[in-house]
């Protein structure tokens, strides 16, 4: 006869059991979804780790035909302008986060809100395209200008989406403990809602930025390139993705080895872009 604590240790064994195998299943699934990652990360660190120097990092491209050269006018035309497109994204953006969480409400809120969705899922050739026609075409000059504003408007919706759904997060009572205490709402807006969700909000950044980082199509619509210096945002300027686009459909060895290694030194600079901001706000995100 079974007694009561066999069948109970019997039923310990087997909830161990399905415990342990949908560890390991979650485990296996974790490796799997991280597997393209680090394939791709190797794979571009193996064909442009040998091709990055000092003189890459820092001298123009060379003529056509020649070797040797750098892209140092792309990697810093991609710092300019993303630069450029994080101060319309993040302004735009976390305006209308803040809007939708605190104040929108009735059919004007459902608007904007569906338009920012549906403007998440338009292609970023379409973004460049309109870009080119509003400003392009009027300046009569691909520019730095409207290369930012349309990398800008690619992170607008990825920002203003994820801080409404962040301050949605804080509790109700926290604000009204604030206007409890006299404070003006945008006020308790700021200084108590926005602040304490401020690290999510600096992560949905990040994820916006390391977007539009490698976007080509809109650039060749708008900055269009630059093998030389140029600080005149009214004037073209070069660009990673662009050029490592270009170096990579050319019949020149010596560009293919070079775009691997703008390839490497794009995903080190989104990786770096990452890194430094969770480290710079390591402190409030510890508090939160």
């Amino acid at each position: 006869m079974i007694t009561f604590s066999e069948i109970a240790a019997q039923g310990y064994t087997k909830r161990k059991f399905k415990n342990r195998l949908m560890c390991l299943l979650f485990f296996v699934a974790a490796l799997v979804a991280l597997t393209p990652l680090f394939s791709i990360m190797g794979y571009v660190f193996i064909k442009g780790v040998g091709s990055i120097n000092w003189s890459f990092l820092t001298q123009l491209p060379a003529p056509v035909g020649e070797s040797g050269g750098g892209m140092a006018n792309a990697l810093v035309g991609t710092c300019v302008l993303i630069v450029l497109a994080s101060i319309i994204g993040m302004t735009s953006g976390l305006a209308t986060g803040i809007y939708l969480s605190e104040y929108g409400r009735g059919k004007l809120a459902t608007i904007i809100r569906f338009s920012a969705d549906m403007l998440s899922s338009v292609p970023s050739i379409v973004i460049g395209l309109f870009v080119y026609i509003l400003i392009v075409r009027p300046m009569q000059s691909f520019s730095a200008l409207a290369g930012g504003v349309a990398l800008g408007v690619i992170m607008i919706p990825t920002i203003a989406r994820s801080a409404e759904e962040l301050l949605k997060l804080v509790p109700a009572s926290v604000r009204e403990a604030g206007l409890a205490l006299g404070l003006p709402r945008w006020k308790v807006t700021i200084w108590i809602v926005l602040k304490g969700s401020l690290s999510g909000i600096i992560t949905g950044v990040m994820l916006a930025i390391a977007r539009v980082a490698g976007e080509t199509a809109p650039l060749l619509f708008t900055a269009l390139g630059n093998r030389f210096w140029s600080w005149n945002l009214t004037q073209p300027i070069g660009s990673l993705p662009v050029q490592i686009f270009t170096y990579s459909i050319s019949p020149f060895e010596e560009w293919h080895r070079q775009a691997w290694a703008g390839a490497l030194v794009l995903v080190l600079l989104v990786f770096s872009i990452n890194l430094g901001a969770r480290f710079v706000f390591r402190p409030q995100i510890s508090r939160d």
